[in-house]
């Protein structure tokens, strides 16, 4: 009969599944919808699932394509203190820092592993901008170099977002004179001749005789050309890595455009200023306040978070506020 034939069809041998006995009664329409429902929501649910992965900790933050997760440093790695034995300069990385924490829980413990497998003394200071002016870059890395302390000799200016990668980036004392180890052949972003920011590395000494950098950058951008000018100045030779074959992957470039988006707005007579060099500012006309210090420790690796109120001289650089 016809009957026996479709439910014969329905049937496997010595199989007993939920979906097989759901079907190997009357096979109906509401029946086959139904399936197909289930399908549809088991379907969801995997894609909610790979979805989500360490985004979801962060709420609101949508399903987006990561960028490659840096190499984890080894086990006990960062965990290493700081040991006299491996020279007598010590390096102050100062990171100019606003709210972007997920950069500095990535940043703190890789560039910590980095300088002890190099075997560079070290300590890192988060200068935290948390007055209500615009970014200001340049502040803070001269806040960072005032507030670095007798036990360093040297300093590096470093953005939170660039992890070096190859082994042979060179973080030790520049001697002879500045030296940018983010240099336009290596910098995943920025080529020019004159570009000096990213990672740049100063001796105390060669900071100081260049006014530290100017404070009239509110905003993104800039502030590292009119430093270039202050090194040519100054009469200090620029060196820059060599030998390196990694190219433009020799950094990690962590920073996210598409929610985390720079203040690059020109606005008032700041157009004009941008592009002059500021013969008497940097450190000598510096104003700030230091409202705490905590020292954290971020997966193993230890830091200095130096929260900063910059102060504004209105009549000077209206553009510090917008709006």
């Amino acid at each position: 009969p016809k009957r026996w034939r479709r439910k014969r069809l329905l049937t496997v041998r010595g199989t007993s599944s939920p979906v097989m006995m759901y079907l190997s009664g009357k096979c109906t329409v509401y029946k086959l919808f139904g399936l197909c429902m289930v399908l549809v929501l088991v379907s969801l649910l995997w894609l909610q699932l790979s979805c989500s992965g360490d985004m979801s900790a962060t709420h609101g933050e949508r399903c987006m394509p990561q960028q490659p997760a840096p190499p984890c440093p080894a086990s006990g790695q960062a965990s290493v203190v700081d040991d006299p034995s491996w020279g007598p300069h010590k390096l102050a990385i100062v990171v100019p820092f606003r709210e972007r924490f997920e950069e500095l829980l990535v940043f703190v413990p890789f560039i910590h592993a980095f300088l002890n497998k190099n075997k560079i003394r070290h300590k890192i200071l988060i200068i935290n901008q948390v007055d209500h002016y615009r970014f200001n870059r340049a502040s803070l890395i001269n806040v960072g170099y005032t507030e670095s302390g007798n036990d360093t000799d040297y300093l590096a200016m470093h953005d939170v977002d660039l992890l070096p990668l190859n082994d042979a980036l060179d973080y030790g004392f520049p001697e002879k004179g500045p030296f940018h180890v983010a240099s336009p052949e290596l910098h995943p972003l920025y080529h020019y001749k004159t570009y000096v920011g990213g990672i740049l590395l100063l001796t105390k000494k060669h900071y100081h005789m260049c006014n530290g950098m100017s404070n009239r950058f509110w905003g993104w951008g800039r502030e590292d050309d009119e430093f270039y000018r202050r090194l040519r100045k100054a009469e200090l030779q620029l060196f820059r890595p060599s030998g390196i074959t990694t190219g433009y992957k020799t950094f990690l470039h962590v920073h996210n455009p598409a929610w985390r988006k720079r203040d690059q707005k020109r606005v008032a007579a700041q157009k004009q200023e941008q592009f002059k060099v500021d013969p008497e500012g940097g450190l000598t006309n510096l104003r700030y306040e230091v409202e705490s210090r905590q020292e954290l420790t971020i997966s193993g690796a230890p830091c200095t978070v130096i929260n900063t109120k910059l102060e504004c001289d209105q009549n000077q650089t209206p553009w510090c506020l917008l709006g």
